[in-house]
């Protein structure tokens, strides 16, 4: 048995922790050492990269033949949710190559107290998106108030079947995959630099507004990802992230699915 393995079976036996008492755990008990991870920041960008070139890579094909990325369904689709996915699944692999795997080095797992708080901080972050989101489409305008994804579908009236396809990918398959990229992969590399959980928590959350390469909605998205790194920070598990993450898309994602098929 290794020594991580110890660990996460010890972290299991510890009787259920209340809110306050997830805080003060916070700086009482540091993330233990990161034993057998052999990869770091160079892994992250490894993973931007991908996801980057692959969206340059399609858009470019796309240009090769003539075909307008916002005339053409299957290639909104193609581009929207390829980069990302081809992005997360590196991740993984780099753990299986590099490291222990994803659940432990990403501490990719979900538990009964991961779920609980997911959704607590799922709804706070609605709330705190709405509430924010109202605030900034008065700042930049009505007409620019709006995402990437929103932009393509804007007018367009999608396939039922292309419609529930984006719908799963904006309120499910992409948070579980930034999730990945950004509080499993990005947060391993800093913590296997020696750096605070709040270090971790800081850098994830600035990099995650600013990945999403949309420089209008980084504020935004600022306020959007700090329930969601509170989740990841109380828990040490990827698990409540992903659930906090899928609960602040899904609101977005159904508005999307009813405009996208013509029903607002």
């Amino acid at each position: 048995m290794t020594r991580l393995q110890s660990v996460s079976e010890a972290e299991s036996l510890k009787p259920k922790r209340g809110f306050i008492e997830s805080v003060r755990d916070i700086s009482r008990n540091p993330e233990p050492e990161r034993v057998g991870q052999r990869w770091g920041f160079g892994a992250f960008l490894l993973v931007e990269a991908v996801f980057i070139l692959s969206a340059v890579f399609i858009t470019a094909i796309a240009k090769q033949f003539g075909v307008n990325l916002l005339e053409s369904v299957p290639l909104v689709l193609v581009g929207s949710i390829v980069p990302t996915v081809l992005a997360a699944g590196t991740a993984i692999v780099i753990t299986y190559v590099r490291g222990n795997g994803p659940k432990i080095d990403l501490r990719l797992s979900m538990t009964r107290e991961d779920l609980a708080i997911g959704l607590k901080l799922g709804i706070l972050g609605l709330v705190l998106t709405y509430s924010a989101a109202t605030i900034w489409a008065k700042v930049v305008g009505e007409e620019n108030a709006t995402s990437a994804v929103g932009d393509l579908l804007s007018g367009s009236n999608l396939p039922l079947s292309a419609a529930i396809t984006m719908f799963l990918y904006v309120s499910l398959i992409g948070p579980v995959c930034e999730e990945i990229i950004y509080r499993g992969l990005l947060w391993g590399a800093v913590e296997r630099q020696g750096w605070s959980r709040w270090a971790a928590f800081g850098l994830t959350t600035v990099i995650f507004a600013i990945g999403h390469f949309e420089p209008l909605r980084t504020s935004l998205l600022l306020v959007i990802a700090i329930p969601i790194g509170i989740a990841r920070l109380l828990t040490r598990r990827l698990g409540a992230s992903i659930v906090a993450h899928v609960m602040n898309n899904f609101l977005p994602g159904l508005t999307l699915l009813l405009v996208s098929v013509g029903v607002m």
